[in-house]
C-alpha cells in the first residue's frame, strides 16, 4: 500500500474537495472483506431480521465486501452529508391530528442531492488521478454504507445500528466512492455508546432484539416505508401519528446534541408543507394529488396507497372523531389494504 507524502497529500485534497461540495465527513476504508462484518451480516439475514427485503439476501455476495461487487476496487471513500434538524423531531408527538414525517424525508430527495455531489467529487478525482477508476453509490446498490463509514473513520455503529459521528451525531446521509486507487485507511473511532440505552428504550415497537441488532419486522421505518401489506394490528397503536419513517432512536441519542444544523445542506431544509401536515388533508389525497405534493421527495416512491394506509392508522390513533369525514369515504377505496385500514380507523374512532 502506498503511504508516501504525495498520497497523504492526495487524501487531504480529497477531504478538502469533499467539504467544498457539502460533505460534512470524509474517510477512507479498505475495499477488502472484513470477516467479522461479513459474519454479522450473514447472522442478521439468517435470523430473518431483514423482513421482506429479499434483495439484501439475494445479493449477499455483493454486500459482503466492496470487492464482491467490484473486484478491482482497492479503496472506499466514505462520505457523510448532514441533515441535522433545527427543531425537535419529537415535537409533534403530542399533536395527534398532525402527521409526523421523518426528518430525512421533509426536504429534497437525498438520493439526487448526494449522488450529484458524489459524481462531482469522482470527476474531480479522475481529473487529478487519470489512472483511477471510480464508481459512486448512495443507497441504491448492494453497498453496506454504515459499516464502511465506520471502517472509514466517520464514526461507529451505535446500539441503534446507525452510524454515530462524534461531530455530527447520526443525522448523516451516507455515500461511497469505490476506486482503484490504493489509499491508506483512516483510523476508526472506538465505540462510545458506553452503558447508554436511550435509543433502545425509546423504540415504540421494541424493535431492538439486543444492542446493535435491529429486527426490521418490528421497526416503524420498515413498516411504514418498505412493508407493502397491512401492518400487523399489534404495531398499529404504537405507530402513533408517524406516517413515514421514525426518528425516535436518533432523536434521543445524546451524541446528537453535537450535531449542528449549520452543517446541513440547504437542499435538506424541510418543506413547510411537510413539517406538520394535517392528517385530514393527507387522507384526501388521490394519486394525482399525492404525486404533486411529493414531487422531488423520497416519499413519492411508496405510492399513494401505502401512504394513505399509514395516514389511516394515524387517524385511528388520533382520537379525533372529526377525521371520520375523511376516513369513511376510504372504506370503499379500490385498494383492499387502504379499505381495511379505513375500517380499522373507523372502529377506533367509534
Amino acid at each position: 500500500m502506498v503511504n508516501d507524502a504525495a498520497t497523504l497529500n492526495l487524501k487531504q485534497r480529497i477531504e478538502d474537495q469533499a467539504r467544498s461540495l457539502g460533505f460534512a465527513a470524509c474517510g477512507f476504508a479498505s475495499a477488502g472483506e472484513d470477516p467479522v462484518r461479513a459474519e454479522r451480516l450473514e447472522q442478521w439475514l439468517g435470523d430473518g431480521h431483514h423482513a421482506s427485503m429479499e434483495w439484501m439476501e439475494t445479493r449477499l455476495h455483493h454486500r459482503r465486501s466492496p470487492q464482491g461487487l467490484w473486484p478491482e476496487a482497492k479503496t472506499v471513500i466514505a462520505l457523510g452529508m448532514s441533515y441535522a434538524p433545527a427543531s425537535d423531531p419529537l415535537a409533534l408527538e403530542a399533536e395527534p391530528d398532525l402527521a409526523r414525517i421523518s426528518v430525512y424525508a421533509q426536504g429534497k430527495d437525498y438520493h439526487d442531492v448526494v449522488k450529484k455531489r458524489l459524481k462531482a467529487l469522482a470527476r474531480w478525482l479522475v481529473a487529478e488521478q487519470p489512472e483511477a477508476d471510480v464508481k459512486v453509490f448512495v443507497d441504491t446498490a448492494p453497498v453496506m454504507e454504515k459499516p464502511l463509514g465506520e471502517a472509514g473513520g466517520l464514526g461507529w455503529q451505535g446500539k441503534h445500528t446507525n452510524l454515530v459521528s462524534p461531530q455530527h451525531g447520526s443525522w448523516l446521509f451516507l455515500g461511497a466512492i469505490y476506486t482503484t486507487l490504493e489509499l491508506e485507511p483512516s483510523q476508526p473511532h472506538r465505540d462510545q455508546c458506553g452503558s447508554c440505552r436511550a435509543c433502545l428504550s425509546a423504540c415504540p415497537t421494541e424493535a431492538f432484539v439486543s444492542p446493535y441488532v435491529l429486527d426490521a419486522r418490528r421497526c416503524i421505518s420498515y413498516l411504514t416505508i418498505e412493508h407493502k401489506g397491512p401492518i400487523a394490528e399489534e404495531f398499529r397503536e404504537a405507530l402513533g401519528n408517524r406516517i413515514y419513517g421514525c426518528d425516535d432512536c436518533l432523536a434521543v441519542c445524546p451524541w446528537n446534541k453535537f450535531a449542528d444544523e449549520a452543517h446541513a445542506m440547504r437542499e435538506f431544509l424541510p418543506r413547510p408543507e411537510l413539517v406538520a401536515p394535517r392528517l385530514a388533508d393527507l387522507l384526501a389525497l388521490d394519486d394525482a394529488g399525492f404525486r404533486a405534493l411529493f414531487s422531488g421527495s423520497p416519499i413519492k416512491r411508496i405510492g399513494r396507497d401505502r401512504f394513505v394506509r399509514n395516514c389511516l392508522y394515524a387517524a385511528g390513533n388520533s382520537g379525533d372523531c372529526g377525521l371520520l369525514a375523511q376516513v369513511e369515504p376510504l372504506l370503499a377505496d379500490p385498494d383492499p389494504v387502504v379499505a381495511e385500514a379505513a375500517a380499522w380507523a373507523k372502529a377506533r374512532l367509534g
